[in-house]
């Protein structure tokens, strides 16, 4: 037991590597001589007598923590409420030491002052308050006080996990908001995984293909990605003066089709996949522009059996919709999740972000460290993330943090609007509607299986083609939308957006890729926002009448009539409030009865 309490204790000495201590009173010794104080001196015996209570506090807090492990997953609801709320009243007690350390600290840094104004203010003495802050703090900062030589050495080993050397590695706002989306993401599995934030969804992007793929390796990609990631793919990674990575377009959803198309890029990649090509898979689901989706779980287990990684795109998810990390068999897990939290997850359109999140052996290990088959220098941070430098600031981490809080409710509000646009749109015979929000459509039973409450992605297209309307026509009509359908190129935010995909976000396709993707040059994407629906209806029917039943008489005459709509809204508005509130814990359930 002493032998345990002296390993605990150790890692707060300044020795803590070179320490030859047998005992905690041997390792107070240690400090004292390390910093050149007189044990026999007033102060000297204080500061020995503070020491020594720390060590084995430390060590007495690693019981705390052992016992946690063992025992929380026994303990009733009652006992875990009170062990809560006493860590929490002991993490103050701390706090409350080092506050009664602050001002003897002071005084003896300003007794040091020669008198001029060069001597500025120390900030370690303001930042003990911001233990007491009810949000995460905005930590702007490009780098920190270190304690001694051995702890800062540890630190860039990746041992010292909560000494921040440098914002660009890591910030305590940055790592707040990643804490944040793994719980949301993994739920029970949160201990299994970690997350890196990055400056948007791109980087985010990059940094994992960057990570993932060596030259020359062959990536299964799902047809339908963002037109950003297609750019990236088609004009860096494929290109054979750069990675030289073999692209194979997946243009189907279902495991099946999967499983045939991954069979038959085998056989035709053969020859470089039997010289050391590595085969992946890179997923969007649901997948833009239509919204559609995977199927996920079983992408995930034929992929897995042939030793694949797969890397799952599940920004128009959000956590709300689909949760691909908490399925309960871990080969049906993706290896690699990401988000832009540029969309629905900040909310505002004011901030880019993005994140990846994965299993924690494969993000982050210490220097000289291997698990499950991989090198610490294989981890996403050290690989990427350390070098690159494409790290998340504390303010945009502040903003995607807030707009967390939200989400639910907003993704509510949303689904709702998608379901009642989507099913007025589809009521006119000469309108296409690409969403499984409409339940006859193709891909409504893969959302049923996977997606909570059966909900639809509330980002989808919608094709006019079938009125055989004239470019001119067409377009005079698609400007008209304005205001109440915003005319940007971004999604996930309140307002409802509408572009022509063809000319904006996937205009680096060409022609035929673009078809491929289910794109024509007057579709439209229309991402929902949390507006009142029954005004966007109402404006597009004005738009249309104005500049379509002119040239097109009786195409007005095919929308559903008003009164049905409001009775559509109603009906929509109470069954997905119904599925959303009462999918809450039943109390017997709360209480464990």
């Amino acid at each position: 037991m002493m032998s345990q309490e002296l390993d605990n204790a150790r890692c707060l000495s300044p020795r803590r590597n070179t320490t030859k201590a047998t005992s905690i009173e041997a390792l107070v010794d240690e400090q004292l001589a390390h910093f050149g104080i007189d044990k026999q001196s007033d102060y000297g015996q204080a500061l020995a007598s503070t020491a020594s209570h720390l060590y084995h506090a430390q060590s007495d807090v690693s019981r705390l923590w052992e016992i946690t492990n063992q025992t929380l997953a026994d303990l009733d609801k009652e006992d875990r409420v009170a062990w809560f709320n006493a860590k929490k009243f002991l993490s103050f007690q701390l706090a409350k030491v080092l506050d009664t350390l602050q001002n003897p600290f002071r005084k003896t840094w300003q007794s040091l002052s020669s008198g001029n104004s060069s001597q500025h203010h120390y900030p370690l003495f303001d930042n003990v308050t911001a233990l007491f802050s009810a949000t995460p703090v905005v930590v702007r900062t490009a780098t920190y006080v270190y304690a001694c030589t051995e702890w800062v050495d540890d630190a860039f080993q990746g041992k010292e996990f909560t000494h921040q050397i440098y914002s660009r590695l890591l910030n305590p706002t940055n790592i707040s908001l990643a804490n944040a989306i793994v719980d949301m993401e993994a739920g029970p599995y949160s201990a299994d995984y970690l997350a890196w934030n990055f400056n948007s969804g791109m980087a985010a992007i990059d940094a994992v293909l960057a990570n993932v793929l060596q030259h020359g390796d062959v990536l299964v990609v799902s047809r339908n990605v963002y037109g950003g990631v297609y750019q990236l793919l088609h004009d860096y990674y494929a290109r054979e003066n750069r990675m030289d990575i073999q692209i194979a377009w997946f243009d189907g959803y279902t495991t099946e089709e999967f499983e045939a198309f991954f069979d038959k890029t085998k056989k035709e990649h053969a020859q470089r996949l039997d010289n050391g090509a590595n085969l992946h898979v890179y997923i969007e689901s649901p997948c833009n522009p239509h919204g559609y989706v995977l199927d996920v779980p079983g992408i995930c287990d034929y992929a897995h059996q042939h030793d694949a990684l797969v890397m799952l795109d599940s920004t128009l998810a959000t956590p709300v919709l689909h949760q691909p990390l908490q399925h309960k068999e871990i080969t049906s897990r993706p290896d690699y999740l990401i988000h832009s939290y540029t969309k629905d997850l900040c909310g505002s359109g004011a901030t880019t972000a993005g994140v990846v999140i994965g299993p924690g052996y494969r993000m982050f290990q210490p220097k000289g460290s291997s698990m499950n088959g991989v090198d610490w220098s294989q981890t996403l941070f050290w690989d990427v993330y350390y070098i690159k430098g494409a790290f998340l600031d504390s303010e945009k981490a502040f903003d995607v943090l807030n707009g967390m809080k939200t989400l639910e409710p907003r993704i509510m509000n949303k689904v709702i609007n998608t379901q009642v646009f989507t099913a007025f749109l589809n009521h006119h015979q000469d309108i296409r509607v690409n969403s499984h929000a409409v339940e006859t459509h193709a891909n409504a039973k893969l959302k049923q299986k996977q997606h909570n409450h059966s909900w639809p992605c509330t980002l989808f297209t919608v094709d006019m083609a079938g009125a055989g309307l004239s470019r001119e026509v067409f377009t005079r009509f698609f400007d008209a939308l304005e205001p109440a359908f915003s005319h940007q190129v971004s999604i996930g935010q309140n307002n409802t957006i509408v572009l022509c995909p063809a000319l904006t976000s996937h205009s680096e396709l060409s022609a035929e890729e673009q078809k491929r993707a289910g794109i024509e040059l007057t579709t439209m994407r229309i991402a929902m926002g949390t507006d009142n629906v029954k005004q966007l209806i109402g404006h597009f029917i004005l738009a249309a009448r104005h500049y379509i039943e002119p040239e097109y008489p009786g195409f007005c005459d095919k929308f559903m009539a008003s009164e049905d709509v409001d009775a559509l809204y109603e009906s929509t508005a109470r069954e997905v409030a119904g599925q959303y509130y009462g999918s809450a814990p039943s109390m017997a359930t709360i209480m464990q009865e």
